[in-house]
């Protein structure tokens, strides 16, 4: 069955984000360095973003509540308020970082559009999202964007029942094994995993060792290869 459907994550699948992740981050242990050394300011910034993603979700605003959040639990009444002032500044900050696609993103996305329908699915802020996607230039070459709280298998499901598509029939690409991979596969699609080197530790997931649909890439400059090479084993 040839692939009718590349579903592709958007934050280090098509441009840089981590990495301003980590700016702010480095900037709130500096903050709050009074209180906590580097390794304690950021395990508990660590343990309080996973505490909070079930209220606030993905993204910029909800890293953004957090650092607020362990701020206070490390520095208590003692916390000036004009510390609270520079994380909400360093939050502003990651919510205006110029789109910076990684290398040879465009050529690609453009030869994707060409072998099937190009969906963007991915999660986060919604607002935030939107413009970062208007920002790269490459919103033209998708037949649909998704922005979703999390990525499930019933979010796959849902998606390929709404699109038409059989599952056999789908591509998933992304650098989380987490969120793009295991429910993809677990859906019945192809996955194919880019890593990227500042993955997010809440991502982390076990590589699958025995799944005949997952692939894992170097660059997503190798996805066409592949769905070409998928295309020409499954007439």
């Amino acid at each position: 069955m040839a692939m009718k459907l590349i579903l592709l994550d958007a934050d280090d699948t098509l441009w840089h984000n981590m990495r301003h992740f980590e700016v702010a981050e480095a900037a709130f242990a500096d903050m709050i360095g009074t209180f906590a050394d580097v390794g304690i300011a950021r395990s508990t910034l660590a343990k309080v973003e996973e505490r909070n993603l079930k209220h606030y979700g993905y993204g910029a605003k909800s890293f953004t509540l957090s650092m607020i959040e362990a701020a206070v639990e490390l520095g208590g009444s003692a916390l000036p308020i004009e510390s609270i002032a520079r994380i909400l500044e360093t939050g502003r900050e990651l919510l205006r970082h110029p789109v910076e696609l990684l290398e040879g993103v465009g050529e690609t996305i453009e030869e994707l559009a060409e072998m099937g329908d190009l969906v963007l699915l991915t999660k986060g802020d919604l607002l935030h999202q939107e413009t970062k996607l208007a920002a790269s230039g490459l919103g033209s070459y998708f037949a649909a964007v998704e922005i979703v709280s999390d990525k499930t298998v019933d979010t796959f499901n849902r998606l390929f029942a709404r699109r038409g598509v059989d599952p056999a029939g789908a591509i998933m690409a992304g650098d989380s094994l987490r969120s793009d991979i295991v429910p993809a596969l677990e859906a019945g699609a192809w996955a194919a995993f880019v890593p990227q080197p500042l993955a997010w530790s809440h991502e982390h997931a076990p590589e699958p060792s025995d799944a005949p649909r997952y692939r894992r890439l170097s660059h997503l400059r190798d996805l066409p290869a592949l769905i070409a090479d998928i295309n020409q084993r499954q007439g």
